[in-house]
Parts: C-alpha cells; structure tokens; sequence
C-alpha cells in the first residue's frame, strides 16, 4: 500500500499575503486581494463589508486574469 508515500516531501512555501477578511467579528470569511476584481468586496459567507489585511498563508502562483 501507499501509506508513507508523501513522507518525505517539503513543506509548502509560506508567504506574507495581503486579503480581504470581513469585518464581522463571529464570521470567518476572507479572500486573496490577487483573486479578487474590485476594491470593496462583500463577504462570501455572510454579505457585511471586508477590510484590507494580510495572512501567512501558502504561496501559489498570481492570477494572470486579474486586471
């Protein structure tokens, strides 16, 4: 079987990361800025107003969509 097949491989790279995160204190909904078209955004989850924010999260390629 297949169990220790992933063992050895490396962590994923981590990086500082700027996000939207809602400004509601019991909702946990956030976004990439790099994933997102307007600069107000609305939460996902819950609909209230999101502020500007950063997270270490892991790296994964820009958005080439993005305007």
């Amino acid at each position: 079987m297949y169990y220790y097949g992933k063992r050895n491989q490396e962590p994923l790279a981590q990086e500082q990361t700027e996000v939207w995160e809602c400004t509601v204190e019991d909702c946990k909904g956030w976004m990439r800025k790099d994933f997102s078209y307007d600069n107000h955004q609305k939460c996902p989850l819950c609909g209230n107003y999101m502020k500007a924010g950063e997270r270490l999260i892991n790296e994964i390629p820009l958005n080439p969509h993005r305007r």
